[in-house]
């Protein structure tokens, strides 16, 4: 029973030692401010003054994450501390944001702040293989109406910033067909409009421009050359419209993960189907590839589930005449356990009546996810017991 009052009275000194107060505000601030830019005044927003600051030793942790900003106590403000890219920072996510705490002591204070980073228009319109000219032979039998898939092109910005529309230079037998797909990127076919004719135009340049909806406006601009054909007259079809597979992260290059097919309605070499992966997203250029001639997809990449969860490729059969089909393949990438759990440290202190019982000079607390009230720690013989829904055993040196 002595014991047992020992340790309340513990408690309850520290309970009212340690004030903890907590909160939360955001910012929004546009990617590639230069550093030293102002974010926010933290001290206005959390109602705090600068003495205040300077006295609870105000710092910010931001775990194992780049630091992006930082604390000037002498004017309360977040400032840009590196270079914030958005598109390196979030990749595809939207809305694109970082966070981290700001710490105060004496008495303790903990603030989450959140930061929004805004998209500019830093990044053209890109074409896969822009240096290479998108090149079809298409028969002077093929009948109007007849498609043509071509390369998508890739822009890392988003909303407005991002691809918006796709313009075909002039010409008397082409025109262009759009097609926003579900996952919202976008698409484009080129639709004859006319009998082609060898003996008046045996070879086509046309070229392809993809722009943005930014201010100032991008784009990128890629060639296309068509060299025309005799009789050719059914495209190649997909037995499939999507094809799904998922692969295990790490996965061996080399390794095959799914067999796309489609055949011909044409006899002769005019039968004869080539497959090719093109409008790849991002980085999958360097982590899938398929066999030309049976259509098998297979890794020649490193696969990081923490990095990519899902990959989206878009798979071309063109026979000989030029005449394509068009399909898609979605692989998901399955976790595996290649990664140790992160703890994150923090360490503070703050002052104890000098009538106080004996305690150690400080504590450390451990979290991965967040930081523990002191009030919720009972000094029960050396230990720290953790209450709530799990119980944790810390010791303390």
């Amino acid at each position: 029973t002595c014991f047992f009052i020992i340790c309340t009275l513990i408690m309850l000194l520290l309970c009212r030692a340690l004030t903890i107060a907590s909160g939360q505000i955001r910012y929004s601030v546009p990617e590639e401010m230069k550093k030293g830019s102002v974010i926010g005044n933290v001290a206005h927003d959390l109602g705090l003054d600068l003495e205040r600051l300077r006295s609870g030793r105000a710092r910010i942790v931001t775990g194992e994450n780049a630091q992006y900003a930082e604390l000037k106590t002498d004017k309360g403000i977040l400032a840009v501390n590196e270079r914030i890219d958005r598109e390196e920072l979030c990749r595809d996510l939207t809305p694109c944001s970082f966070s981290f705490e700001m710490i105060l002591e004496n008495p303790i204070e903990l603030h989450r702040i959140t930061v929004q980073v805004l998209d500019i228009n830093d990044h053209a319109p890109v074409f896969p293989n822009k240096e290479k000219p998108i090149s079809f032979e298409i028969s002077e039998s093929a009948a109007p109406g007849a498609s043509f898939a071509l390369q998508s092109a890739e822009d890392l910005d988003e909303g407005q910033n991002a691809l918006q529309r796709y313009i075909l230079s002039p010409n008397d037998y082409f025109e262009l067909k759009q097609v926003t797909n579900q996952d919202g990127s976008k698409s484009v076919k080129m639709l004859l409009q006319k009998p082609l004719d060898r003996e008046q135009h045996a070879h086509l340049h046309l070229k392809l421009i993809a722009v943005d909806g930014g201010t100032p406006q991008k784009s990128g601009t890629v060639n296309i050359d068509v060299t025309v054909l005799d009789a050719n007259d059914n495209e190649p079809n997909f037995n499939q419209s999507v094809y799904k597979a998922s692969v295990p992260e790490n996965t061996a290059k080399g390794t095959s993960i799914i067999k796309v097919h489609a055949t011909d309605a044409d006899s002769g070499s005019n039968a004869l189907i080539t497959y090719s992966v093109f409008n790849i997203k991002g980085s999958v250029s360097n982590v899938f590839n398929i066999d030309e001639n049976n259509g098998l997809i297979y890794v020649t990449g490193h696969i990081d589930y923490e990095k990519q969860t899902k990959y989206e490729l878009r798979v071309e059969a063109k026979d000989r005449g030029g005449l394509t089909g068009i399909s898609k393949a979605v692989i998901d990438v399955i976790d595996v356990n290649d990664n140790a759990p992160i703890i994150h440290v923090m360490s503070f202190s703050s002052a104890v009546s000098e009538d106080a019982l004996p305690v150690p000079h400080s504590s450390t607390l451990l979290t991965s996810r967040r930081i523990i009230p002191l009030e919720f720690l009972y000094l029960l013989s050396g230990h720290m017991i953790l209450t709530g829904d799990k119980m944790l055993e810390l010791h303390i040196y």
